[in-house]
């Protein structure tokens, strides 16, 4: 057998850390039923019903999933069977979940955004038996293909009262029914099918088993339970907002059932919707993505500027990231924590500022959880200076979610944290990132050719490229794929760069290019309601904000974000030139993935014009 370390380019740098949580035994759904024998009055989930939070008890859930399994088998919908799922995050998309586990079914999540071919191609390659779908748009996609889908013989509409519908369908069906399937359902069996982004090609989709879920959750919950509830006497609480069709929203739902942690669901991602949802639910714990963080303090500090407070929110800033840098050193045992006169500012911000914009998070939330792309050093340091402790992770589709995570009380800012229990990280020669665990998927649907070429022994390639410091933290600095390599024959890895320039308030997306190039150049978008402040307090909100995109001062300030970038890399590394773009890169243009990443390819080619400019002459 080839030995790994040749597999992998060579010498190999590995860290491992020791499983905390057992293997579980049976299927997700067992849960359900489970903790309703065990504490029937326990509030398991929330949901938002006549203008505020209902809950929903451990045994009404059970009993809604159990009459929802039954309708499903009048339906037709057999052990084994594919059934898709097109909605936004919603309590009814968890009711289908659970219900689908407990007969033996296998759900298809289905982006909401996704356009009609991919969806044509997801439901054709899984052949799915049944769609449920949220609203009319939906079902009227589903229509408009569905002879082209032979195994097809359902849609659902959730807006239409399909979960109603189902549950009355089943009312002569017997629970041992139901009961007799789940409990054929193991650790091994096929839980859901998720489709990748899509960043390098045609998504293809992960085979991930209850036992890939069981094993992340359980581990999340054993190794990041205290903070998960750090929320004093009140009972720990979670809402979820992010999409339920990618994998660490699915992750943070079972994580919050098999945990009784109350669950609730929000539909949308924008921070005018997201923030009256949060301080109305009160979480204890957040889950997001970086883009959530970026906007949440983007917002403070328009809001801080507005209100005249624009200088004592730069100093609050300046001394939470200060605060937060010291206790890190102490707790990784580097230095003594912060100083006496720095804890004295610290405590007097804390009232003047913190206390703010942790109120606009519910008041209650003191640690979060990211992933899906990267948080800079300095925004982690500066959530943690103003009370709110962020762990980043980091993990893919094929790895059901997080391998890395930083631990509780000693996280590095900046990194992606070491291999969560039950895991190995490896680094190859070129850099890639390897793992393996009991999370790492079973492979690709139909695509042999390709699952061999993403395992080995156990082991997952990444495609991403990282390094691993002295106690096995993990940065991550790439995507194998993306390397840019100039005309003089330069490598470079563009994110890092992109993620530099991004920081500034007013920018939105960068994407670098060059390959085959003289130079490194950047398409630069900008953040519409950022723009607007920008020409508000300049006195020129009568100024079409696109319009501004050809003003000097603006084009100064960019340059600044340009030039702060360029100091962390070398002159043959630095851009040279930008242009900065009308519109932002969208899901809906086929120029984002669905989780927000850069499809650079389709960038490239829509913008082909602009970048042969941004080299003329």
């Amino acid at each position: 057998m080839e030995p790994l370390g040749h597999r992998i380019g060579g010498s190999v740098r590995e860290f491992s850390s020791p499983a905390l949580a057992g293997a579980a035994a049976g299927g997700l759904a067992d849960t359900v039923y489970d903790t309703a024998e065990r504490t029937p009055g326990l509030v398991q989930l929330s949901r938002w019903s006549e203008g505020r939070w209902q809950p929903v008890t451990a045994l009404e859930f059970r009993d809604e999933v159990l009459a929802l399994a039954k309708g499903l088998l009048t339906r037709g919908v057999r052990y084994g069977d594919r059934v898709a799922v097109m909605s936004a995050t919603r309590y009814e998309w968890t009711l289908f979940d659970y219900a689908l586990w407990s007969i033996g079914a296998i759900p298809v999540p289905v982006y909401p955004t996704a356009a009609a071919e991919q969806v044509r191609w997801i439901l054709a390659e899984t052949q799915a038996v049944a769609c449920v779908v949220e609203d009319e748009d939906h079902a009227m996609t589903i229509g408009a293909i569905c002879d082209a889908l032979p195994d097809l013989n359902g849609i659902w509409q959730l807006d239409r009262g399909c979960v109603a519908a189902l549950v009355e369908d089943g009312r002569s069906v017997p629970d041992a029914l139901v009961h007799r399937q789940r409990l054929g359902v193991g650790p091994e069996n096929l839980a859901t099918v998720i489709y990748t982004s899509g960043t390098t090609g045609r998504p293809k989709g992960c085979l991930l088993t209850h036992g890939n879920f069981a094993a992340e959750a359980d581990t999340l919950l054993a190794g990041w339970g205290e903070v998960f509830r750090d929320s004093g006497s009140v009972p720990p609480a979670v809402l979820l907002f992010l999409p339920l069709a990618h994998v660490y929203g699915r992750v943070v739902q079972v994580a919050a059932v098999r945990g009784g942690i109350r669950l609730g669901h929000h539909a949308k991602l924008t921070t005018d919707s997201l923030l009256p949802a949060l301080a109305a639910f009160r979480p204890s714990f957040l889950h997001a993505v970086p883009y959530i963080f970026e906007k949440i303090h983007q917002r403070a500090r328009e809001a801080a500027e507005s209100d005249g407070r624009l200088e004592l929110f730069e100093q609050a800033a300046e001394v939470a990231v200060e605060w937060a840098a010291a206790r890190e050193q102490r707790a990784l045992g580097h230095g003594p924590g912060p100083s006496a006169r720095l804890r004295l500012r610290h405590g007097a911000y804390d009232r003047m500022v913190y206390q703010r914009l942790r109120a606009v998070l519910g008041g209650r939330v003191r640690s979060a959880m990211s992933g899906g792309s990267s948080l800079s050093r300095e925004l982690g340091l500066f959530f943690a200076g103003v009370g709110i402790t962020v762990y980043e992770g980091y993990g893919l589709t094929e790895s059901t979610a997080a391998v890395t995570v930083n631990p509780p009380g000693k996280p590095k800012f900046g990194t992606v944290g070491p291999p969560i229990p039950g895991t190995s990280v490896a680094i190859g020669e070129d850099g890639e990132v390897w793992v393996r665990g009991a999370t790492v998927f079973a492979g690709y649907l139909n695509h042999p050719v390709c699952t061999g070429q993403a395992l080995y022994d156990g082991w997952l390639g990444t495609g991403d490229l990282g390094a691993l410091d002295e106690d096995g933290y993990l940065t991550i600095t790439g995507r194998k794929k993306e390397l840019i390599v100039t005309s003089s024959g330069k490598n470079l890895a563009p994110f890092a760069l992109e993620e530099r320039v991004r920081a500034h308030p007013l920018v939105a997306q960068c994407l670098v290019v060059g390959d085959n190039r003289p130079y490194v150049a950047a398409l630069i978008t900008l953040d519409p309601q950022a723009l607007a402040h920008w020409l508000k307090t300049r006195g020129r909100e009568q100024l079409d904000p696109w319009a501004a995109l050809v003003d000097p001062e603006l084009h100064a300030e960019v340059q600044r974000a340009v030039a702060g970038a360029n100091t962390t890399v070398s002159r043959a590394e630095s851009i040279r030139a930008f242009r900065l773009l009308p519109k932002e890169f969208a899901v809906e243009d086929g120029l984002l993935t669905p989780s927000l990443k850069l499809r650079r390819h389709a960038i490239v080619q829509r913008y082909a014009e602009d970048i042969e400019e941004l080299y003329a002459g």
